[in-house]
């Protein structure tokens, strides 16, 4: 499997006129990586990951999955959101079959496979809860084990921890790193942290803003990914060093936009 993004563009019309949200966006993710794009309010984070869910159409260029266009949302995406985005009057057992019923799927068949999936977040025996009772990683934990019950081809993640206290998110960074690596998924999330990115990805893809542009690809290779590898050297270079381009590359753009 891989995801192949070319040549794409996205522009919406203002009454100034077009505004260029995305330009020259070319990147390919392979099966079973975990890659994050990193970039600041007005790098078009968000609006990438719309293309390649397939909730809205490039202004030019194309987004692929193992060389098939995309051209809508699909049951080879499963999308995950900073908001739970869960049905309070459902339990968790039925929110994670809602996805599956919409498919069409069994009964019995999304019984089996959500409840499958519930396991594998460690959420079995919440399965009869309501969302209001469970706490905002366990939340979050239903969103993705919805997500998976599809059996995406890749994850996409549109900043699902931003809304976490830091301890939860810490949690919740060990959670996907063990979800990662024993389910292999293919994980495509979009951040604004830069300790979260280097933290979890093999890949980073730095944005600049305005137009939002590949400003750089760096490929990450940490000695281990414990929480005690954020005290060593290398683990403060990469921060560092995306830190300074999305710095240097925010300030272009406000000059830009000061001119």
């Amino acid at each position: 499997m891989y995801l192949q993004i070319t040549n794409l563009h996205k522009n919406f019309e203002t009454k100034a006129g077009p505004l260029v949200v995305l330009k020259d966006i070319n990147m390919l993710i392979e099966q079973g990586e975990f890659i994050c794009a990193v970039g600041a309010s007005g790098s078009g984070k968000s609006t990438l990951l719309r293309q390649i869910a397939g909730l809205d159409s490039p202004s030019s260029g194309e987004v692929r999955i193992d060389g098939k266009l995309i051209t809508g949302p699909g049951p080879d995406r499963g999308m995950v959101f900073q908001h739970y985005t869960l049905y309070p009057w459902m339990n968790v057992q039925q929110n994670a079959e809602f996805g599956l019923k919409l498919q069409g799927l069994a009964k019995k068949e999304r019984r089996e496979r959500a409840s499958y999936y519930l396991s594998v977040v460690g959420l079995t025996r919440f399965a009869k809860s309501l969302p209001k009772e469970l706490s905002g990683g366990m939340k979050q934990r239903v969103a993705i084990a919805r997500a998976l019950a599809s059996e995406p081809k890749v994850l996409l993640m549109d900043e699902p921890f931003g809304a976490l206290d830091v301890h939860t998110k810490e949690s919740m960074h060990e959670f996907m790193l063990d979800l990662w690596q024993r389910t292999h998924i293919t994980v495509f999330m979009i951040t604004h942290d830069v300790e979260e990115a280097v933290f979890l990805s093999n890949r980073i893809y730095a944005l600049g803003a305005r137009p939002g542009t590949v400003r750089k690809e760096i490929k990450v290779q940490l000695p281990d990914r414990s929480h005690a590898v954020k005290r060593h050297a290398i683990f403060h270079d990469y921060r560092d060093e995306l830190m300074d381009l999305l710095r240097k590359h925010g300030q272009e753009a406000s000059l830009a936009v000061a001119a």
